[in-house]
């Protein structure tokens, strides 16, 4: 790429990503799937290995500092299983995993190294594939005056997809710094953002987002 090229990607993604019409997700990092103890310890590994985990707690920081809207989206069970999808094999499987994202418990308290803050919004749901599909965080990004949907977190294979075809489908412009999202096998993750989401989203790093968060001064919501 040219210089000129690379500073027009580099222009039109600082637009993009404007604080003030701009909100973070991050996609089921919790303690149950991304944690030390959780309930996919080869996703967890990769999550840590990879250092996505890291960079996502990063962005959350930036975020933070920048006036960007942080939201969380984690994926959760009542202890009787009500409401809960049966219909696919990876639900029945989830059901008998040694660990269960339950109401309430640590499994679904968001992972370290993250921080999440007083003024993050966390949307917890009890069914289905998608952090948005069927949720708050549709009418939550329109009353927070979001235009640009920043995605992170796990997994490549299943609930990124997912949040990102359904923020394009409801007319949002989504990001996706590639290197803070994590699936199995590793190699898996840099085909999807190449062969899949990068037919919809703008793919960066997540050295390219701080560095359009540090040029111009946090913006303030009103």
């Amino acid at each position: 790429m040219s210089q000129r090229l690379a500073a027009q990607a580099s222009q039109r993604l600082a637009e993009q990503l404007d604080p003030a019409g701009t909100v973070l997700l991050t996609v089921e990092c919790q303690r149950g799937v991304v944690g030390e103890d959780g309930a996919l310890p080869e996703l967890a590994a990769v999550a840590r290995s990879s250092g996505a985990l890291e960079r996502i707690a990063r962005l959350v920081a930036a975020a933070h500092e920048a006036g960007v809207q942080v939201l969380h989206a984690v994926a959760e069970r009542r202890p009787d299983g009500r409401g809960a999808n049966r219909n696919a094999r990876l639900f029945r499987a989830a059901a008998r995993l040694p660990v269960q994202q339950l109401s309430g418990s640590d499994a679904v308290r968001i992972a370290e190294p993250i921080e999440p803050a007083e003024q993050d919004l966390v949307v917890r749901r009890l069914h289905g594939l998608s952090p948005i599909a069927g949720t708050d965080v549709d009418a939550l990004l329109r009353n927070l005056g979001c235009r640009t949907l920043v995605v992170t977190g796990v997994s490549a294979n299943v609930a990124v997809p997912n949040a990102v075809f359904d923020a394009v489908n409801l007319g949002y412009t989504v990001v996706v710094p590639g290197d803070a999202v994590a699936g199995v096998p590793a190699d898996y993750t840099p085909a999807v953002l190449r062969h899949s989401l990068a037919l919809v989203a703008t793919v960066t790093t997540t050295d390219d987002v701080l560095a359009c968060w540090k040029a111009p001064g946090p913006v303030s919501r009103a």
